[in-house]
């Protein structure tokens, strides 16, 4: 089987948003979750949660699959859904503060 993300590269995909008062951040590939009142902190968080991670992997030499993990069906659809509008509009609903895709390998090296 072939993964997207090794130990050496890749690539996640983000969702920065808001739900009632709080923002949260999510890393798809990784199934990790940083909340907060202020959206900036929780990207702030949510990539050093990332970076973190593949560090950890790295260190331990873990196989592939917690690096490749299958995304919430709850934040996937939201990927979606984004994608779709940022293809239609180019802007984002109000309570999306960011998303995309970053790779935290190089800084991890």
């Amino acid at each position: 089987m072939s993964y997207k993300n090794t130990l050496k590269k890749g690539s996640v995909r983000y969702v920065i948003f808001k739900e009632a008062d709080t923002w949260y951040g999510v890393a798809l590939e990784f199934n990790i979750v940083e909340e907060g009142k202020d959206p900036l902190k929780v990207m702030s968080s949510l990539f050093e949660a990332i970076q973190g991670y593949v560090e950890t992997a790295q260190k331990l030499k873990l196989r592939p699959m917690p690096l490749n993990q299958k995304p919430d069906t709850e934040y996937q659809k939201l990927w979606e859904k984004l994608s779709k509008v940022k293809k239609e509009t180019d802007l984002l609903p109000k309570n999306v503060y960011n998303f995309g895709t970053t790779s935290p390998y190089a800084m991890a090296q």
